[in-house]
């Protein structure tokens, strides 16, 4: 029963810690590629949730602290131990077949299966993904479980005064078996799957195209660096205009010497491109850009604050003017980013005949 705790709690918790791995995710896959790959983003996300579940599967279910009192023995490092426990525990007899299947139900032997099934997944996911030879994952799954014997004998990192789970030898031998079996079904299971230099050549394809979620990462993460550089200028020089002259030189000056790249879109592998009048098109391109993310935002609220504070209108008049306002945004940004994902192209990119170029393949030469 406590296993299912465990998997429901892992499932819970998933979501949020998938939000967060994310942004730095999303952020080293256009560095790297070019493009999010769809296989890998299942393995990857499959990865972390299997990590998760086998991490709550040591530690939970969590007793009362004061259910957890000093005991002796927690400390198990004679290997081979659990053959005496099964025979003392068990009641498997073996040339007695009725024994079998209630012997399997008995606590001393399905934990010992049960530690070697949890990690044969880690052994296959090592192999298939991280290219991690036998040795490699021999001793990475003795190191996962090092971590997980630890993290009880310690009482859960001090949270507890005693442990309340035993440091046992034969857990740490079970779990590293688990991963070596995991190398060899590996060996037969990959022979159906798309390897992983497929996957990565896949990617760097794809990236050749500068896509439209690309582009708005691109603009986020250059919002993000630019407050950035400004917060730490801002403190070391006090000028009003500080903010301006961040800017300019951010995303005016520093493109149009960076062959038409920002920080963020250098990170990102993508540059812009322009005929002609090129630090012209720059800069009112980089004014519509930021009018079209914020101005139209801007432009409502200051309706909005014109109108509450000009007209006699009830509570219920101003709420649902907000909620009409907020729609309005929110439809006008949804249909504008349905058509970046699908046209590649606002408006006034088209208008300044700029185009997106994707360095990712060039660099990925240079380096080669």
């Amino acid at each position: 029963m406590s296993y299912f705790i465990s998997i429901k709690t892992a499932i819970i918790v998933f979501p949020l810690i998938a939000c967060v791995f994310s942004i730095p995710f999303v952020l080293h896959q256009y560095h790297k590629y070019g493009s999010i790959n769809p296989f890998r983003v299942l393995i990857v996300y499959s990865f972390i949730l299997y990590l998760i579940t086998i991490y709550f599967l040591v530690i939970l279910p969590l007793p009362n602290k004061e259910e957890v009192i000093y005991k002796p023995n927690m400390i198990k490092l004679i290997p081979f131990g659990l053959i005496n426990d099964l025979i003392k525990e068990s009641s498997f007899v073996i040339n007695d077949p009725t024994t079998y299947l209630k012997a399997i139900k008995e606590p001393c032997f399905y934990t010992v299966i049960f530690n070697i099934f949890m990690t044969i997944p880690f052994g296959m996911y090592l192999r298939y993904y991280f290219k991690c030879n036998l040795k490699k994952i021999l001793w990475i799954s003795f190191i996962l479980s090092l971590f997980f014997e630890l993290t009880q004998i310690s009482g859960l990192y001090g949270l507890y005064p005693y442990p309340y789970r035993v440091f046992d030898v034969d857990d740490l031998m079970m779990n590293t078996l688990g991963g070596i079996i995991g190398y060899f079904i590996m060996g037969f299971a990959d022979n159906f799957l798309p390897t992983r230099e497929k996957i990565d050549e896949d990617s760097l394809e794809k990236g050749e195209v500068v896509s439209g979620f690309r582009r708005i990462t691109m603009f986020f993460l250059d919002c993000f660096l630019y407050l950035l550089i400004f917060t730490f200028m801002h403190i070391f020089i006090r000028n009003k205009y500080i903010f301006l002259i961040v800017f300019v030189i951010y995303f005016i000056i520093y493109p149009y010497f960076k062959n038409g790249q920002t920080l963020g879109s250098k990170f990102l592998n993508v540059r812009l491109e322009f005929k002609k009048y090129r630090l012209m098109k720059i800069t009112l391109r980089i004014i519509f850009l930021f009018l079209y993310y914020f101005g139209s935002i801007l432009l409502t609220f200051t309706i909005i604050f014109f109108i509450v504070n000009n007209f006699s209108l009830n509570v219920i008049e101003e709420f649902l003017l907000l909620i009409i306002a907020f729609l309005g945004i929110l439809i006008f940004y949804l249909i504008n980013i349905f058509a970046l994902l699908k046209d590649k192209k606002i408006y006034y990119d088209n208008f300044f005949k700029v185009k997106y170029v994707s360095t990712i393949k060039k660099e990925d030469e240079n380096v080669n």
